[in-house]
């Protein structure tokens, strides 16, 4: 990468014009402004000075010029007091103005046409502003002098060269300061965003390792801004990867284990009832256990289709009005052989007085799970109890052992793909569960699990149709 294209550099230069257009705005706001205020103020105190000293001068010399000589020295006098240029013009032609008295004793032409003085005997108002005459600026103020027959001006101009140089002098200093500024904002914020790209580095590596598949380093950050927190996200995701990758593997294990077992023994089967003489029992008794074998290849596979259909979106279920009870009925009779066997006590209580909407095969499918999943992992001889009711605008399907339960911590785990708990009686692919709750969801209802002691509740519950069952009692909520 670019070191221009880096973090560190992008925020620098961020930081940096950030500095540059505040000084651009304070350098806009206050230099032009103290400049205007500075010059006003010097021509306020020149028409202070000013119009003192034109008082002066008419009561005295000016009133009755008939000595020159007397008239120039009070105009030195006023150009010393007053600390400017004191000049007396008379106006000529419209335009132009002929000098009579100059306190510098030059008699300047540029003075015949300056603005201020044909202002003031143009109006025969006094009348003040600034001129330039050869690239220097003036503060000037004129004077009327109306006693003359003929309209005179008294002039007062000052240079602002000193005024002007205090702001040339604000300006250097704030360039400089300005640069200084830039010059170090561009070094802080290379350096704290040389930090925050370290730490972006690291997690960048660390999504990397996890993208790799590797989840045995942890991802640190101990800050408390937004980087740790992502951070923290990122750890939460490691551990989370590392479960399912675990789970992953117990899966393919598992899952090699159900396919391998059942394919050994229907080969063993198999060369059995070819190589041998076998009687009629024998063949039977041979023949069933191949057909368990085959079923549970089967049921296997189903599980591994179901699970590719939802994650690719192509399971699709109705949403119907169905009597729960029926299925529930249904599921029950399905498995009383294999209660009986197992000496569960299994059976149906309750009743729904309103239709459940949903997908009867995919209810029959998820109670088919809840009741094998009871009948599986639970001790012999365990009750298990097929409990249907509605409550609300819900209608559930509720299946209750009292087995050994499930422990808190794994209450929300049981639903995961892959997941089995541990030290479970009975193995299994660990998919049951995980697709019952995707089927119930897709059909707008929920499964949850209650675990209270020596009682394990699952339970599927549906929204209820507008459909009321005549004689249906209300039953309360499981668990």
């Amino acid at each position: 990468m670019s070191p221009l294209r880096s973090v560190g550099a992008r925020l620098s230069l961020a930081l940096a014009v950030v500095v540059a257009v505040a000084l651009g705005v304070v350098y806009a706001a206050v230099v032009p402004s103290l400049e205007r205020n500075l010059v006003q103020a010097r021509l306020e105190d020149l028409e202070q000075e000013g119009s003192e000293e034109a008082n002066l001068l008419l009561r005295g010399a000016l009133v009755g010029p008939d000595d020159p000589v007397a008239v120039a020295d009070q105009v030195d006098e006023a150009a010393s007091r007053a600390d400017a240029r004191v000049v007396i013009l008379t106006l000529f032609t419209r335009r132009s103005l002929q000098v009579l008295v100059d306190s510098q004793g030059t008699r300047a032409e540029e003075l015949t046409s300056d603005p201020v003085a044909l202002e003031a005997a143009r109006t025969l108002v006094s009348t003040k502003g600034t001129v330039t005459r050869d690239g220097e600026r003036f503060a000037e103020v004129a004077f009327v002098i109306s006693s003359f027959p003929s309209e005179q001006v008294l002039l007062f101009s000052a240079s602002l060269e000193d005024t002007l140089a205090n702001v040339q002098l604000i300006e250097r200093r704030v360039g400089i300061a300005g640069v200084l500024a830039l010059v170090v904002a561009a070094l802080i914020g290379y350096g704290g965003a040389s930090l925050f790209a370290r730490r972006i580095r690291r997690l960048e590596r660390a999504a990397e390792r996890i993208a790799g598949g590797r989840f045995d380093e942890p991802v640190v950050d101990r800050s408390a801004d937004e980087l740790g927190q992502l951070a923290d996200a990122f750890e939460r995701m490691r551990r989370r990867l590392a479960q399912l990758d675990n789970a992953r593997r117990e899966f393919i294990a598992n899952a090699s284990h159900e396919l391998r077992t059942p394919l050994f023994s229907l080969g063993g089967f198999l060369e059995l009832m070819s190589s041998e003489e076998l009687d009629e029992p024998t063949r039977r008794e041979f023949l069933g256990t191949m057909r368990e074998q085959v079923d549970r290849l089967t049921k296997l596979a189903t599980e591994l289709l179901d699970l590719s259909r939802l994650d690719a979106g192509r399971l699709h279920v109705e949403r119907e009005p169905l009597d729960i009870a029926e299925l529930a009925e249904v599921v029950t009779e399905e498995f009383a052989a294999v209660a009986l066997a197992g000496g569960h006590h299994l059976e149906v209580v309750g009743q729904s007085e309103r239709a459940a909407l949903g997908d009867d095969g995919r209810v029959l499918q998820i109670g088919r799970i809840l009741v094998e999943n009871a009948l599986r992992h639970t001790p012999r001889a365990t009750p298990v109890t097929v409990r249907v009711g509605s409550y609300g605008d819900r209608v559930f399907l509720a299946v209750e052992d009292e087995g050994p339960g499930i422990r808190p911590e794994h209450a929300e785990q049981v639903f995961e793909r892959f997941y089995r708990v541990e030290g479970a009686r009975a193995s299994g692919s660990g998919l049951g569960l995980a697709i019952a709750r995707e089927l119930a969801e897709l059909m707008g209802g929920t499964l949850r699990l209650t675990t209270r002691s020596r009682r394990t509740i699952l339970s599927l519950e549906l929204p209820a149709a507008g459909t009321v069952l005549e004689g249906k009692a209300r039953e309360p909520v499981p668990g």
